[in-house]
């Protein structure tokens, strides 16, 4: 595969990662495609037994069937890893996909065949679009009776144009596929047998992460987890050098910048695989990645090396 060489190219560690969120209204089939994607990535073993919107693990979540919180997980394909986070579509979440949106590189814009973009999609295709991501426009639910894809197709096209997308987000490559049946094709009249054609056009049109990992390590926090064991947990991808486990770090205040960096230590750290966060020893710039034993933190703090302070200043 001929992927697509880019200036100041990063490191090699970096050229095997990919970090994608997938965005749509509510209801449009995200993590029902995800699961699909989990199945076909080789995460859960032969005749293990699987349960449907598996990334839905909160019980409110199961009960209204949407998805509240973003989740993180990981495939491999081909040798290479990406990190999928499966964002909320409902309005009322609204700040949650603006915050996972800065830890990724590209999306995945997910349109039901039948509904076309609806209020929510035009949202987070605009914030996508403000931070210069890539954009795969993935046509969901073409299996419907009632779909109408070639339809939607130009609804997406128009959207894209009253956002005032650049002529390369204009350009951006549509697939059509069935997150029910786990198929995903090039064109419209031609069915689908498996999720290649969307695993391939990630890794060809998704960039790898832009980081140095030279520099002091930093880490942005975008979303938090908890665990009755560890407590909170620091999700977040992190933007330069490297980390090591029970490495001395300063955590800056997002809520007040005047205040000392508070110390602390990289008490454990875990990166997404499948369903799982696996420990690490190390992690480098470009990945996603968990923290856990730093008690009061909390999203938009900014975790730095103990020996250079600098606060992220994305939000």
């Amino acid at each position: 595969m001929n992927l697509p060489e880019r200036k100041g190219f990063l490191p090699l560690q970096n050229e095997k990662l990919r970090n994608v969120a997938i965005i749509a209204h509510v209801d449009h089939g995200k993590t029902t495609l995800v699961d699909q994607m989990l199945k076909q990535g080789g995460v859960y073993r032969e005749n293990q037994a699987v349960v449907d919107r598996v990334m839905d693990s909160g019980d409110l979540e199961r009960e209204r069937g949407i998805t509240i919180l973003a989740k993180n997980t990981a495939v491999h394909y081909k040798g290479y890893k990406i990190n999928i986070v499966d964002t909320p579509g409902h309005a009322d979440f609204s700040g949650e996909v603006e915050r996972i949106l800065k830890m990724v590189d590209g999306v995945l814009l997910l349109v039901d065949a039948a509904e076309g973009p609806m209020p929510q999609t035009r949202f987070v295709l605009q914030k996508a679009l403000e931070l210069g991501h890539k954009v795969i426009v993935v046509v969901n639910k073409i299996d419907r009776p009632d779909a109408r894809i070639h339809e939607v197709m130009d609804e997406v096209l128009e959207l894209l144009l009253d956002l005032d997308a650049t002529p390369e987000q204009l350009d951006s490559p549509m697939l059509f596929c069935s997150g029910r049946n786990g198929t995903a094709s090039y064109s419209p009249d031609e069915p689908g047998t498996d999720l290649k054609p969307l695993f391939d056009t990630i890794l060809n049109y998704i960039p790898a992460p832009e980081a140095d990992v030279d520099q002091p390590f930093q880490m942005l926090v975008s979303s938090i987890d908890y665990n009755e064991f560890v407590g909170r947990i620091a999700i977040g991808r992190i933007e330069r050098g490297t980390i090591h486990a029970n490495q001395e770090i300063a955590v800056c205040n997002y809520h007040d910048p005047d205040a000392a960096p508070r110390k602390a230590k990289a008490v454990s750290m875990y990166q997404f695989e499948g369903l799982q966060r696996v420990p690490v020893q190390e992690a480098t710039a470009g990945n996603i990645i968990a923290m856990s034993g730093i008690g009061d933190v909390t999203i938009g703090d900014t975790i730095c090396a103990a020996g250079a302070v600098e606060p992220c200043l994305l939000y």
